[in-house]
C-alpha cells in the first residue's frame, strides 16, 4: 500500500500548524503574552507567545509541517516498494 505524498503532507501541515496556534492561543489565555524566546521560538523566528506570534507560528508550522509529512511519506512508499517484492 502507497501513501499519498500530497495528502499526508497537508494533512500533516494543518495538523501541526493549527496545534501550534490553538496551544499558543492556550497559553495566551492562562498566563497572557509575553515576549520571552521560547524553545520553538529559537526554530520559528519570529515567534512568541503573542497574537501576531501565533499566526508566525502558523505559518512556519504550516511548511514545517508539509515538509516533513511529504518526507515521510516518500520514505515509507519507497521502502514499501523495495520490501514488497521479498514476501
Amino acid at each position: 500500500m502507497k501513501l499519498n505524498v500530497k495528502a499526508l503532507a497537508l494533512t500533516s501541515g494543518i495538523i501541526w500548524g493549527v496545534g501550534l496556534f490553538i496551544l499558543t492561543w492556550w497559553i495566551i489565555a492562562f498566563s497572557g503574552s509575553t515576549n520571552e524566546t521560547t524553545m520553538i521560538g529559537r526554530v520559528y523566528l519570529g515567534y512568541r507567545i503573542s497574537p501576531l506570534g501565533s499566526l508566525i507560528g502558523l505559518v512556519w508550522a504550516l511548511v514545517d509541517g508539509l515538509i516533513c509529512g511529504a518526507i515521510f511519506a516518500w520514505l515509507y512508499n519507497l521502502i514499501a516498494t523495495r520490501t514488497a517484492g521479498t514476501k
